[in-house]
């Protein structure tokens, strides 16, 4: 009663399924997050905000030991399921523009541990990643194309 007074917002929907959202991914491991971003998680749909929020986690620094989710120091398993983890993420039909944005900060943020897990490894991730990130931005490009020959045919 005293909040309509005061003119307290309420919390909307979207909000609260946002609080949700982050909080579910930020306990997941990385093969909850893989089964996640392939859609197989039947109480959980994937969205893009749910994809940002994948990639965000990978990105963002811990606030207590500064240190990102896939250190130096992991096992190469943990590093291989992340960077597959992205490359699936760039090949979701649910990709967005704020996510390709996050997967290129991922990618610098990440650049030498790739760059070593392949020669390592004798992997191809860093062409794995340009090709994947070209191919989204061109699935984005797509998608501009395509809302602007529909703007035109509804303004006609």
């Amino acid at each position: 009663m005293l909040s309509k007074f005061l003119g307290k917002k309420k919390e909307s929907q979207t909000d609260t399924k946002n609080k949700e959202l982050k909080d579910r991914i930020s306990r997941m491991k990385l093969n909850d997050m893989r089964v996640y971003v392939k859609n197989n998680l039947k109480d959980f749909e994937v969205s893009e905000e749910g994809l940002s929020e994948v990639v965000r986690r990978l990105i963002t620094a811990d606030e207590k030991t500064k240190k990102y989710y896939i250190d130096e120091s992991d096992m190469d398993e943990k590093k291989k399921k992340a960077f597959d983890l992205v490359l699936a993420i760039l090949q979701s039909s649910k990709i967005n523009l704020e996510t390709i944005e996050l997967v290129q900060k991922f990618l610098e943020i990440y650049t030498n541990m790739i760059a070593e897990f392949d020669k390592k490894h004798k992997q191809i991730y860093t062409s794995r990643f340009e090709t994947a990130m070209n191919n989204a931005i061109a699935t984005m490009q797509s998608l501009v194309d395509l809302h602007k020959k529909m703007d035109v045919l509804k303004q006609h």
